[in-house]
């Protein structure tokens, strides 16, 4: 196999991947109020925005070495501060989840008040 159709069938497997991960996703939410769905979604913009923060805080980081460095690296350090920051929104996070719940919650009331009139 020449290196574009180890490219293709990787693509192909990963976006088979997202898309039972979605719909995994999808069934899971059925069963959750909106009040569950909007806490999860403000926590889910909360880990975003600290993993961004923390692949800055790495940026600077080098790793040198026998073991060090190289795109396998780059790829572990990506997932691993992604699940950093989901961790650290699950635990209480810095704020910006609750926030933001509040504010949608908000909205959607306004949203309803609105179509209800």
């Amino acid at each position: 196999m020449d290196n574009l159709s180890i490219q293709g069938t990787l693509a192909m497997g990963q976006s088979a991947m997202m898309n039972g991960k979605i719909g995994a996703a999808t069934s899971a939410m059925n069963g959750i109020n909106q009040a569950e769905k909007t806490k999860l979604a403000a926590q889910d913009f909360e880990a975003v925005f600290i993993s961004q923060m923390m692949e800055h805080m790495f940026s600077g980081v080098k790793t040198d070495g026998m073991f060090g460095g190289g795109n396998t690296e780059e790829i572990f350090r990506s997932m691993m501060i992604e699940e950093h920051g989901k961790q650290i929104s699950a635990a209480g996070g810095i704020g910006i989840a609750d926030a933001l719940q509040k504010q949608l919650l908000e909205m959607q009331a306004q949203h309803s008040a609105k179509g209800q009139l």
